[in-house]
């Protein structure tokens, strides 16, 4: 069987789907972290669960919504687990009452009881599953309480076929106008085989989708209309008011009954509290930006760079003793080059980086998944709408600093088209930790002394390209305003170290499969073109190679920057498949064979001044092809998405043009 896991954002649907399948599926404490439906085994089952992205209503309105009402619709699953968020109980049931009304089998799961026992509270589960006609299992998805009895009621339901017992909880106005729409499009819903109740109430709201789908005549859309203009008029509201005071009217009369609140719980207490400072109207912004120097000094000037030195060291003992073996061997020069200078030099470069990518993801993990990252959204709401945005464009950038594939694709969590265009193209200027292992790099070599200042002045530039950029576009392109602004801020909660350590290991996996299949499969490529001449015989120099050819009509393009050398712009060419590829580019061109040799190399490409050049260009221009990949697919035009990544690449050169005669100043 084949079972939906649907509920509200941000009230542990990830974390269950974990407990229910073993999956490392990341868990974050603020909206938005399951933008695709994700699915997995029921463990010590044949079953599957769905994770479907959170939702507050079944009403089309963002892409997520789509995502969920289109999986019901028209994948039919077996059952549906609808997960509730037992501390904020009454916003919750709003998406069940709606859910009960596809006529499928469900259980209700309601998570975090255990907060709602410590501070005092309690929830009548018979009763409520009882009024609701639904079983319902309390659970805490945290602490894997309650799970199994929840996956035997899933399985109970789906497998007897058990649908809800109630759908009728209207009266007045609104119970008149949905059974009168009810009777007048029955045979149409039956047709499509579309619930009728359902379809009902979606034609109360006005909602197109459902309208198309019924394929009503004329006098039945004059009918539908002539029914809930009486209804408004009669209600003096309309109609998606008169709906919502409907269901409300009854979770408020349902909850009465059933759940005992004397008063916060302690999770609620204490984020007020912190509350009062982190979201200030003038400390909120200060506090953030130290939050964040002090997790980039810790990960680059205390932890980050002695780690790396760490791994940097094993990697050159272990080329050592491969290189000695080889040599012992007598291996062929040629083929003993490739190893060594190739494949060696190139991946191990990258691979030093590791440690310090881990790092910075265990503090951006803490931030997150302790609920503060909610916080900050709410906080530049203020700021993005002067670029013509809202606090919700917040949460795609904040995920671009880890890659920008997915901060694309978490766009689709914006209702407004025009703000989701708009992010999708500023996104890509938040530093992805693709780039890390070159800002690791090059500041080790040329600013050991303010390695974790540099880093802090690239990441902060970031940001500032992107509102100057999103001041120009909110003047030409994308004139209008931004959707209002609406997320919840979930109680601060302390991470759990699995959670942590399964976001890190995440984060490794992925860097170190790059490294093995990306940036390996670039450094033979690189190699062979660095090593050989047009008529494929070896040189002495790189210089006269089939590479320095190709940088070479490049290069000049770069040198009002300060590094018109063909090893820097094949780099940075390079640099288009895999950011860590221009570490593995410049190793292998060098011809370094540790890290040693890497830095003096690097010191006869690059003056200081230029390096600074180098990283800004670095940070700015276009994304690896994954990115210009995910860009098109949300564009649905290959033109604009190459628009998007030239104009995004002339922007850089821009800046570091003025950043390195800026600097020649001084």
């Amino acid at each position: 069987m084949i079972f939906a896991l649907i509920g509200n954002q941000n009230c542990g649907k990830t974390t269950l789907f974990n407990q229910l399948t073993g999956s490392n599926q990341h868990v974050g404490n603020f909206p938005g972290v399951t933008v695709e439906k994700k699915e997995g085994r029921i463990r010590h089952t044949d079953s599957t669960v769905v994770d479907l992205p959170g939702i507050y209503s079944l009403s089309p309105y963002t892409a997520e919504e789509v995502v969920t009402r289109d999986f019901l619709l028209q994948d039919k699953p077996d059952g549906i687990i609808n997960i509730v968020d037992a501390t904020n109980i009454e916003r919750n049931l709003y998406l069940t009452l709606q859910l009960m009304e596809l006529q499928l089998p469900m259980v209700l799961a309601l998570n975090m009881m255990d907060e709602v026992s410590a501070s005092g509270g309690s929830i009548d589960v018979q009763r409520l599953s009882q009024d609701l006609g639904i079983p319902v299992v309390p659970i805490s998805a945290s602490r894997n309480q309650g799970i199994s009895e929840l996956v035997d009621q899933a399985l109970r339901v789906g497998e007897q076929h058990i649908l809800p017992a109630r759908l009728d909880f209207c009266t007045g106005e609104v119970h008149r106008a949905i059974h009168g729409i009810a009777h007048l499009i029955e045979d149409h819903a039956q047709a499509i085989k579309m619930p009728v109740r359902f379809a009902a109430t979606k034609l109360v709201e006005d909602d197109q989708p459902t309208i198309e789908a019924l394929h009503l005549n004329q006098n039945e859309l004059e009918t539908l209309v002539h029914i809930t203009t009486e209804m408004e008029q009669a209600l003096g509201t309309d109609r998606e008011a008169a709906l919502a005071d409907m269901r409300y009217t009854y979770i408020e009369k349902l909850t009465k009954d059933t759940v005992h609140k004397p008063q916060e719980t302690k999770e609620q207490q204490r984020s007020v509290k912190i509350d009062n400072l982190l979201t200030h109207p003038v400390w909120a912004i200060p506090l953030f930006l130290l939050i964040m120097s002090l997790v980039f000094w810790f990960t680059f000037g205390v932890f980050g760079s002695f780690l790396s030195d760490l791994m940097s060291l094993l990697v050159d003992q272990v080329t050592t003793l491969v290189d000695a073996g080889l040599t012992a061997y007598g291996i062929n020069p040629v083929l003993h080059s490739l190893i060594i200078n190739g494949i060696f030099a190139g991946v191990g470069s990258v691979l030093s980086f590791l440690p310090t990518i881990l790092i910075l993801f265990f503090f951006l993990s803490l931030l997150e998944d302790s609920g503060y990252m909610a916080r900050v959204a709410f906080v530049m709401d203020k700021l993005l709408r002067k670029i013509g945005l809202s606090g919700k464009s917040f949460v795609p950038m904040l995920i671009g600093f880890g890659c920008t594939v997915p901060a694309v694709m978490s766009s689709r969590t914006l209702s407004s088209e025009r703000d989701r265009k708009m992010t999708i193209i500023l996104t890509p200027f938040m530093s992805c930790s693709a780039k890390l292992p070159v800002y690791g790099l090059f500041t080790s070599v040329f600013f050991p002394d303010n390695a974790a200042l540099v880093m802090i002045f690239l990441y902060i530039l970031g940001m500032v390209v992107a509102i100057l950029y999103g001041l120009a576009l909110k003047s030409t392109l994308f004139r209008g305003q931004p959707i209002p602004f609406v997320m919840e801020l979930p109680a601060y909660r302390l991470p759990s170290a699995k959670t942590i350590a399964l976001h890190m290991w995440d984060k490794a996996k992925d860097f170190i499969h790059k490294a093995f299949t990306v940036i390996f499969v670039a450094t033979i490529i690189i190699w062979v073109l660095q090593s050989f001449d047009t008529r494929f015989n070896v040189v002495d120099d790189s210089a006269h190679s089939m590479l320095a050819m190709l940088g070479s009509f490049i290069a000049p393009l770069f040198a009002p920057l300060g590094f018109g050398n063909w090893m820097a712009s094949t780099a940075l060419v390079t640099g288009l498949t895999a950011k860590e590829a221009v570490v593995s580019t410049l190793t292998v061109l060098t011809g370094a064979a540790d890290s040693a040799g890497l830095a003096a190399a690097l010191g006869q490409i690059f003056a200081p001044k230029a390096a600074l050049s180098f990283l800004v260009f670095t940070l700015l221009y276009m994304p690896c092809v994954a990115a210009f990949a995910a860009i098109r697919r949300e564009y649905g035009s290959g033109i604009k998405a190459v628009g998007i990544m030239a104009a995004q690449t002339g922007i850089a050169w821009c800046v570091a043009f003025c950043v390195y005669h800026i600097a020649l100043m001084f």
